[in-house]
């Protein structure tokens, strides 16, 4: 029979079976397949052919989604390629292959190896996130999710770079090109870079770290920075830097048993430093009213990071949304500040 809307609403499977094929009497190797699956009975439309003396199959779609027209018409266009020389089935899987291929699906492979090394604490959780942040955030590689890997070229990366240079300043850019760099070479070490294996990341240029490094925030721009700041643990450790003129990990990383408040001090141990030494400071009155601010958790000895066993960790997150806040308010070298010229901006 013709296989029309009409006759094929009321089609089953024959007594006894649970897959059944109907042809089509005009379009050869046109059928609706039928076929009961955990007693819910399916039902989609496919075309058989051969092609270089092999069988293939191919769905066109299932019923009632696409109408016996609908399939018709594919059908005749598949059975038209394969006139031409064409194996629509053979181009199909192809490009299914080559969907998981792309940079966005291979990143998720990546970061699933990171997940498992994380989990047998051979890989910080906190660097896990600024990788996923970094690559699987739109704003940073997001026009190149969809490319294959092989497609991606150095031309298309330095653009990124160039764009997260614009929007995010140049220390972001830097640190979003090493974690794609890191990434590529991975693919290259797991063969799936093609016959020439290349690093796309690799030939572009490192905004690098250098246009901070002599960084001096003005007073304004201090007070800029204090006013954009929330209530909350980081916004009370941005202004506690400013305050100290401290280094970024020791107060993120400040704890009750470091603090005597009959002596004014706050103690740091030698194993806390970076020079090895302990290091002692004066808790100011702005400070002071900052420290009374935080509430002091039973059983806990740092004063941030709620679930953090090393204190606060949150920092590309919060900095990127404090940066987004200060859009338009900082120019120049400033507008691409980090939390260490803070310190260098105190303390000159």
């Amino acid at each position: 029979m013709k296989l029309s809307q009409r006759n094929v609403n009321g089609l089953g499977p024959p007594e006894g079976k649970t897959d059944h094929y109907f042809w089509d009497d005009e379009i050869k190797g046109f059928a609706l397949r039928l076929r009961s699956d955990g007693g819910r009975l399916r039902r989609s439309w496919v075309v058989l052919y051969r092609f270089k003396g092999r069988q293939r199959k191919r769905k066109i779609g299932d019923f009632p989604k696409l109408t016996a027209e609908q399939a018709r018409a594919e059908a005749k266009r598949v059975l038209a390629e394969v006139e031409l020389g064409r194996d629509p089935q053979s181009e199909r899987e192809a490009q299914r292959q080559n969907s998981a291929k792309t940079l966005i699906a291979t990143v998720n492979v990546y970061l699933g190896m990171k997940e498992m090394r994380v989990e047998r604490g051979e890989y910080r959780a906190a660097s896990l996130y600024v990788t996923r942040l970094y690559l699987t955030g739109k704003r940073y590689f997001g026009p190149l999710h969809n490319m294959l890997l092989t497609d991606v070229t150095v031309a298309d990366v330095a653009r990124r770079v160039n764009a997260i240079i614009k929007d995010s300043g140049t220390i972001t850019a830097s640190r979003a090109r090493a974690a794609l760099r890191a990434f590529f070479v991975w693919c290259m070490q797991q063969g799936l870079m093609g016959d020439k294996p290349y690093n796309p990341v690799a030939a572009t240029a490192n905004p690098g770290d250098a246009a901070s490094r002599d960084l001096v925030l003005s007073e304004t721009e201090l007070a800029e920075i204090w006013r954009a700041l929330d209530d909350d643990d980081f916004g009370k450790i941005v202004k506690l830097l400013i305050l100290t003129a401290q280094r970024r990990s020791e107060i993120g990383g400040l704890r009750w048993s470091e603090i005597d408040r009959d002596a004014g001090t706050i103690m740091l141990p030698k194993t806390r430093t970076k020079n090895g030494h302990a290091h002692y400071w004066p808790i100011t009155p702005s400070a002071a009213a900052i420290l009374d601010s935080i509430p002091q958790v039973v059983g806990r000895d740092f004063l941030f990071g709620q679930r953090s066993s090393t204190g606060f960790a949150g920092w590309v997150r919060t900095s990127e949304a404090l940066r987004d806040r200060l859009e338009g308010k900082l120019e120049g070298k400033s507008a691409v500040w980090t939390l260490h010229d803070l310190r260098r901006s105190v303390a000159t």
